[in-house]
């Protein structure tokens, strides 16, 4: 089983990423968006773009790998990977899968990656305009549950009324990406403080979900470069060594809509253990959490399936002195998260993790050398990862 894993066998060796706008205001095409950060992951490497021979992506990025390697220079394309699945549930899983091209002689330089156009190619968030629908919005549509906040509001306030949680738990998870994104002049909302009145204050868009509990819309791209542990040193970045990836979702989670066995939940009830169990560690030997917010309520649970807290204990444990780092008991969206610091289908999330585990970001945790990212709660199918300093090994 020692050949069945990815823990420590595949460093990530650079990271990069665009300027990140609001919706529809980026000056640039897609295509180039992606190339950027490609480039700027590549620059934070001290590698050239032709050294790249694989590329991985989720959610279905439009930008072809046979046309980026192209426009790059790559003078040997070996892997190309996409995971299945809308939104951000593949944020994790696209590290995973070029990871695990890594790993397996596929590739020897993967670059995982997410760029965002909507201005170019519309929004993600509204509700689908087609007359032709299937899947389970033919069963959420005809009774006006059109839009990803419906759907998941039902799923948050079930879990919020089997275990009793109150609307301030979620309120501090929003407080606490806005308060890290006033650290960093990277995030889209640096400047704009959350209070809790304006929390409070701000209109509903479906209950238990004010305007403050949702995320951003977002254009920009962020990429990361993976090698061989064994070549890590060979590159200017400090290397960030992948622990543990993990993708899937629970029993019958796509049953016909609202029907699922486990339907209070974020998705990760199955999911989480097989992380845990690749990386060898625990929730407690975690330092900082990078959890995608589609909304407030599916870091509730998420945190919660990760073994952070037992959900009754959600209102004590989810509290904002808890969540700042540099005190909190789990700094978590040290960056801003897709609340706060932008909504790059959550692959901003992966680069943060980097950063904390190199002792570079903007809000640094005091335990750093192992970071977690959560990708698209609520969604599925779901991933996560763990990366770690060279100490964890």
């Amino acid at each position: 089983m020692r050949d069945r894993t990815l823990r420590g066998r595949v460093a990530i060796v650079g990271i990069g990423e665009t300027t990140y706008y609001r919706h529809g205001q980026s000056p640039h095409a897609e295509f180039k968006l992606a190339l950027q950060a490609i480039l700027a992951a590549c620059a934070d490497a001290g590698i050239g773009p032709h050294e790249i021979d694989g590329f991985a992506s989720y959610s279905n990025d439009r930008n072809d790998a046979s046309r980026l390697a192209a426009a790059l220079g790559v003078k040997r394309l070996r892997s190309t990977t996409m995971q299945w699945g809308g939104g951000g549930g593949g944020n994790c899983a696209a590290v995973a899968n070029g990871a695990a091209a890594i790993a397996g002689g596929l590739a020897d330089c993967v670059v995982a990656f997410r760029a965002l156009a909507q201005g170019q190619f519309g929004r993600f968030g509204q509700a689908p305009a087609s007359p032709t629908i299937s899947g389970d919005m033919a069963w959420q549509a005809p009774y006006g549950v059109l839009s990803p906040g419906q759907k998941f509001a039902m799923k948050a306030r079930r879990f919020m009324h089997e275990h009793g949680v109150r609307q301030e738990a979620l309120r501090a998870i929003a407080m606490a990406s806005y308060a890290h994104a006033q650290r960093n002049p990277r995030a889209v909302m640096h400047g704009k403080p959350l209070t809790e009145s304006k929390y409070d204050d701000s209109r509903w868009i479906v209950e238990p979900f004010h305007l403050f509990d949702c995320c951003m819309e977002n254009d920009g791209a962020a990429a990361v470069i993976m090698v061989p542990a064994e070549r890590a040193k060979d590159f200017k970045g400090l290397p960030v060594y992948v622990l543990g990836a993990a993708t899937g979702s629970d029993h019958r989670v796509a049953a016909p809509a609202h029907n699922a066995p486990n339907y209070a939940s974020s998705s990760f009830s199955t999911v989480a253990p097989d992380l845990f169990r690749m990386a060898g560690i625990g929730p407690s030997d975690v330092g900082s959490v990078q959890s995608y917010e589609n909304f407030t309520g599916g870091v509730l649970m998420a945190l919660a399936e990760h073994g952070f807290f037992a959900p009754g204990e959600a209102n004590d444990f989810l509290r904002l002195e808890n969540l700042l780092a540099p005190d909190g008991r789990l700094p978590l969206n040290t960056s801003g998260g897709n609340l706060a610091e932008c909504y790059m289908h959550g692959f901003e999330l992966v680069l943060e993790a980097v950063r904390q585990v190199r002792g570079t970001s903007t809000a640094q945790a005091p335990r750093h050398d192992v970071s977690l990212v959560i990708g698209g709660p609520m969604v599925t199918p779901v991933s996560n990862l763990l990366v770690g300093s060279e100490a964890t090994l």
